[in-house]
C-alpha cells in the first residue's frame, strides 16, 4: 500500500487521512524526506531558503486558561507576573530595528486585566512611532480572551484591532485541533478546535493573512495529528489565508504535564508529512528553537523552506526548556551549507533582499533576550488609564 501512495504523490497526488497515516507508520524516514523535498522543490524550485529578522515579545505572562503544558505563564496575583510597559515595547522594537528587524511577534496570556482598549492604545502608539514597523500580533484564543472580557463579537474585536494597527495573526493556541487532546491539555476552554478555525476563518474575510501551528508531543494519537492536519488544509481550501504552517514539539520542563520531548527524527517525519499532507501551503517553517540550529538545518531537506526567526527575543519555551539561539549570521551560515539561498523575508513570505549582514555591520546576538529581568515586578504608568477586572489589579492601581 505505501508504494502506490509514494507513487500518488510523487504524481503530485492528494493523500486521504487514511493515507497520511499509512506513510506516517510504515514509510522510512528518508522515503517520507524524499516526498516532502520533491513537494517543497515543487513549491520553490528556485532553491531560496528565507527567514526573517523580528523578536518575540510577551507582553504579560498573568494568564487565567492554565494550560497544564505551558510553564512560562503566572495566575493572577503572583509575585513572578508582569506586564510590559509601552515605553519597555518601544526599547524592544528600536533593538529590533537595530539588527534590521521589521516586526513583533506579540503575544501574551490571558490577562483580565488588559481590556481592549490597552491593545488598541499600544498598537495605535506603536504605528504612530513606527509607521513601517508591522504586527504580527496576538492568537486566536487570545482575540477569544478579549471577546469575551469586553462582551464583543470576535470579529468585532479583529476589525477593531485591524484599525488600531494589527497587520497579521500568528497561528498560537492550536496545539492540537481535536477537542479530546484540548480537555486533556486543559486549553479546550481557552479556545476549542471549532472556535480557533473559526476566529482564523474571520481574519481572513477581513483581509488579513495569519498563520497555523502544531505543537505535538503530549496526549493525541497519530491519527489525531493527522486530523490536526487536516483541518488546517480544509480551512486552506476554504479561505487561501495561511501563509504558513510551523510545528513543533512539545517542551516538558517545568510543566504541569511533565513527560518526555519527542525524538528529533519524529520531527523530521512529522515535518514531512505535514508537507506531504498540507499541499495547499506555500511554506513551512523549520523549528530550530524548539530542535536547535542542526536539526533546523536537516529540516529543509525533509520539506522546510523556511527557517523561521532570528527573533532577539523569546520566553515561553526556554520557560519549559529549550534556549537554542542563532543570530543571522548563523542561520545564513546554516541555509547556506546546507546547499541553499538565504534571503530575509517579511511576514508574507515575500522576499526583502539579501542578508542585513552582508549590507552594514550589525551587533552579533550571541545570547536570547527576555521579557523583563526576574527581579523587575515594577508596574507600568499607563495601567491606571484601564480598568482592572481582578482584585490583584484593582489592588495594583490603586497602589500606583
Amino acid at each position: 500500500m505505501v508504494e502506490s501512495i509514494v507513487a500518488k504523490v510523487m504524481q503530485g497526488g492528494r493523500v486521504s487521512a487514511a493515507e497520511a497515516l499509512a506513510l506516517y507508520r510504515e514509510a522510512p524516514t528518508h522515503v517520507l524526506g524524499r516526498l516532502a523535498d520533491t513537494i517543497r522543490v515543487r513549491k520553490h524550485p528556485e532553491g531560496v531558503v528565507t527567514y526573517i529578522i523580528d523578536r518575540n515579545v510577551n507582553y504579560t505572562n498573568i494568564c487565567v486558561a492554565r494550560c497544564n503544558f505551558c510553564a512560562f505563564y503566572r495566575p493572577v496575583g503572583s509575585s513572578q507576573g508582569y506586564v510590559l510597559g509601552f515605553e519597555e515595547i518601544f526599547h524592544k522594537i528600536d533593538e529590533t530595528i537595530a539588527v534590521g528587524g521589521n516586526q513583533l511577534l506579540l503575544q501574551g496570556g490571558h490577562n483580565p486585566d488588559l481590556p481592549i482598549q490597552w491593545y488598541e492604545d499600544l498598537f495605535r502608539a506603536v504605528k504612530a512611532r513606527y509607521p513601517n514597523f508591522k504586527l504580527h500580533a496576538l492568537s486566536p484564543p487570545e482575540v477569544l480572551h478579549i471577546s469575551r472580557l469586553n462582551q464583543i463579537p470576535t470579529k468585532d474585536v479583529i476589525e477593531r484591532l485591524v484599525a488600531a494597527g494589527l497587520d497579521s495573526i500568528p497561528g498560537g493556541g492550536a496545539e492540537i485541533l481535536v477537542d479530546r487532546v484540548r480537555k486533556l491539555l486543559n486549553c479546550y476552554s481557552k479556545a476549542s478546535s471549532d472556535e480557533w478555525i473559526g476566529i482564523m476563518r474571520q481574519a481572513h474575510q477581513v483581509g488579513l493573512r495569519t498563520t497555523a501551528t502544531m505543537m505535538y508531543g503530549t496526549v493525541e494519537t497519530e491519527e489525531e495529528r493527522i486530523e490536526h492536519m487536516m483541518r488546517l488544509r480544509d480551512l486552506q481550501d476554504e479561505t487561501g489565508g495561511l501563509t504558513a504552517f510551523i510545528t513543533w514539539s512539545y517542551q516538558p520542563e517545568h510543566t504541569e504535564h511533565g513527560g518526555f520531548e519527542e525524538t528529533g527524527v519524529d520531527y523530521l517525519r512529522t515535518l514531512a508529512l505535514a508537507r506531504i499532507v498540507l499541499d495547499n501551503f506555500d511554506n513551512l517553517q523549520a523549528s530550530w528553537v524548539t530542535q536547535g540550529g542542526k536539526v533546523g538545518q536537516l529540516s529543509l531537506a525533509y520539506g522546510a523552506n523556511d527557517m523561521g526567526s532570528v527573533m532577539i527575543e523569546e520566553n515561553v519555551v526556554r520557560a519549559a526548556g529549550a534556549s537554542y539561539c542563532m543570530d543571522e549570521l548563523e542561520i545564513v551560515v546554516n541555509i547556506e551549507d546546507a546547499g541553499f539561498v538565504a534571503k530575509r523575508r517579511n511576514m508574507h513570505y515575500e522576499i526583502l533582499g539579501e542578508p542585513i549582514f552582508r549590507e552594514r555591520d550589525v551587533p552579533r546576538m550571541l545570547a536570547l533576550a527576555t521579557a523583563r529581568a526576574d527581579a523587575d515586578g515594577s508596574v507600568p504608568d499607563e495601567l491606571r488609564n484601564y480598568e482592572a477586572r481582578s482584585r490583584h489589579g484593582k489592588q495594583l492601581r490603586l497602589g500606583q
